[in-house]
């Protein structure tokens, strides 16, 4: 039997992997078992230590249920979420709009609602007009595309949060028109704070940090032969828009209200947003590689071909 050391237990960790049927789920475990492995290493995490992260994660999941997902909560707030979202959409085909992260609170089955209505209901608040169009890379109109929108109530909280908003508050799902426009009705969000009641709350105040999100409105758009788009738009001038709590927020997704088109000589009429979304083709353009990854494949063109055939 070998004697488990600090410097052979990662190695004797990745050797049980060897079998593993799936060649991609062996490839991310032994990554994560690189990578656990030296973080503990690097911290010198000591047993108290390590229990306290067992009791955080236990308390996680059990604070999680169908109206609250803690587990993406933290992944959000860890800035996981926008890295998965970087590395997954850096530009899958050029002049597609960014990505941004889906988030917790995106329910399924959103009332599909004619353009131009309103998502919010009796929600009070200052009304505002969201409107634009979606197109192809090349600006060409999408229509029948689908515009999955949803928000939080100007009071901080979404509907499944807030017993008092209707069921499906603030959410609605339109279909755009032959030229590619989308338009409809709601509030004008404002930032809150990301729920901090739980253990994600309690590791946020232990490293000094705010919970708060700036304002913004959901997007998730869907169009036959493209890229389904998950994305938001940002409020421009929030006081949280450069210390969003998830990590979220994008310049390119930055939007300031305008005065709406037909409004009175006296400016009387709400304020509109007005952002255009250009999808991806499904058959674009791959995206590239890692740059890791071309820098090995640079470094195996480099190498003479007499090597190249000894390691054949």
């Amino acid at each position: 039997m070998k004697t488990l050391t600090q410097s052979n237990l990662t190695a004797a960790a990745l050797a049980r992997l060897r079998h593993a049927p799936d060649a991609r789920m062996k490839e991310i475990m032994s990554a994560l078992i690189r990578h656990a492995h030296g973080f503990v290493r690097e911290v010198e995490l000591n047993p108290q230590e390590w229990k306290a992260g067992i009791d955080f994660l236990t308390a996680v999941g059990r604070i999680t249920d169908d109206r609250r997902q803690e587990f993406i909560l933290l992944s959000d707030t860890l800035g996981i979420s926008a890295m998965v979202d970087l590395v997954t959409h850096t530009r899958e085909a050029a002049r597609a709009t960014d990505s941004s992260l889906l988030g917790p609170f995106y329910r399924e089955g959103a009332p599909e609602r004619p353009l131009g209505a309103s998502i919010a209901g009796d929600t009070p608040g200052e009304s505002i007009i969201v409107r634009g169009r979606v197109t192809d890379p090349r600006g060409r109109a999408l229509a029948g595309a689908t515009v999955d929108v949803w928000q939080a109530a100007p009071s901080g909280k979404y509907d499944i949060q807030d017993p008092s908003q209707p069921d499906m508050n603030l959410r609605g799902r339109f279909r755009t028109d032959a030229q590619g426009r989308y338009e409809f009705r709601s509030v004008k969000p404002r930032s809150y704070p990301v729920p901090d009641d739980g253990p994600v709350g309690v590791l946020l105040r232990a490293q000094g940090r705010h919970p708060y999100r700036p304002a913004h409105i959901h997007f998730i758009i869907s169009a036959d032969g493209y890229r389904q788009l998950i994305t938001a738009l940002y409020i421009a001038g929030d006081s949280y828009i450069d210390s969003d709590a998830v990590f979220g927020a994008k310049q390119s997704l930055t939007v300031g209200y305008r005065k709406s088109r037909g409004a009175g000589a006296n400016g009387a009429g709400p304020d509109a947003l007005e952002f255009d979304f250009a999808l991806a083709p499904v058959t674009g353009e791959p995206r590239a590689r890692p740059r890791r990854a071309r820098a090995g494949a640079a470094r195996a063109r480099r190498r003479p071909v007499r090597r190249r055939m000894r390691s054949a």
